[in-house]
């Protein structure tokens, strides 16, 4: 009997060993970002933060911090824009880069799809050509034309590059991430009325959101930063698939996350992150 118990006192001892190989306290992890890396519409809110952020207790960064056993500095806050990083958002609310500091050992975030109004411009113009055309045609790109991909280019991407150097120089020994955003629409084929968006429109609205990943990836790699990439584990996950496949909301659906990811989506973003950047 003496031998049985401590066979297993050395078994449990062992699945001890390997849980705590899971898990890192030691890790101080910082989230930053807009309402992508919140999660913002997802209940429930993270306890402790700015209501006015939105920002979720189910999103990204709590999911990975829960599976690595990581030390988590949540400062995301739906709407952000780059400026948020050393600005405030909101009076009260710190500037983000107010989180960093040279013990900070991984640093996460999704920024740039506020900045100039970039997609709720997209999203609010599109939309509205989009009705008023009975979701028929390609409205939105007669009129606007190469003009938001343009500002992302040029603005937008100028704006990245002065925020993620402002990363590395407040978290010097950190491994920074910069992600994308999940796939909003298809490539060819949209779902109006669900979501807004005019049929022919579809290819240059997805060719848009395509222009600011670019400059994410873009930024990164001139600032030495890295890059995560949602584009192919996001594909066919978009808002026009059915609730129990897609990760984006639509908008025509009694949820508060539309046109943002949801539980799943949130999940999906975290388990790449772990799989992809091969977190211990």
């Amino acid at each position: 009997m003496k031998r049985v118990v401590v066979i297993l006192a050395a078994v449990l001892a062992v699945m001890g060993n390997l849980g705590a190989a899971h898990a890192d306290p030691d890790v101080d992890y910082v989230n930053l970002g807009d309402r992508y890396s919140a999660g913002s519409g997802n209940l429930p809110l993270a306890r402790g933060f700015d209501p006015r952020c939105l920002q979720s207790a189910r999103n990204w960064a709590h999911d990975i911090a829960i599976a690595k056993g990581y030390r988590l500095t949540d400062v995301s806050c739906g709407g952000a824009q780059t400026k948020d990083f050393t600005g405030s958002q909101y009076d009260g609310v710190a500037p983000q880069l107010d989180a960093l500091s040279a013990d900070t050992d991984l640093v996460t975030f999704t920024i740039g799809g506020n900045d100039n109004g970039t997609l709720l411009n997209v999203a609010g113009k599109c939309g509205a050509a989009a009705i008023s055309h009975l979701g028929l045609g390609n409205p939105c790109e007669k009129k606007y034309g190469d003009s938001f991909a343009e500002t992302i280019r040029t603005s937008t991407y100028a704006n990245l590059v002065a925020a993620f150097t402002a990363v590395k120089a407040k978290a010097p020994n950190a491994r920074i991430v910069a992600a994308n955003y999940l796939w909003l629409i298809p490539p060819t084929r949209g779902c109006f009325p669900v979501m807004p968006l005019a049929r022919g429109d579809i290819p240059y609205l997805r060719g848009i959101q395509q222009t600011l990943s670019d400059a994410i990836e873009r930024a990164a790699d001139d600032t030495g930063i890295e890059f995560l990439d949602f584009s192919e584990v996001s594909e066919g996950r978009d808002a026009c698939q059915r609730a129990d496949v897609r990760w984006v909301e639509p908008v025509l659906v009694p949820k508060l996350a539309v046109i943002h990811p949801n539980v799943k989506g949130e999940a999906g973003m975290a388990q790449h992150a772990i799989d992809a950047l091969g977190l211990e």
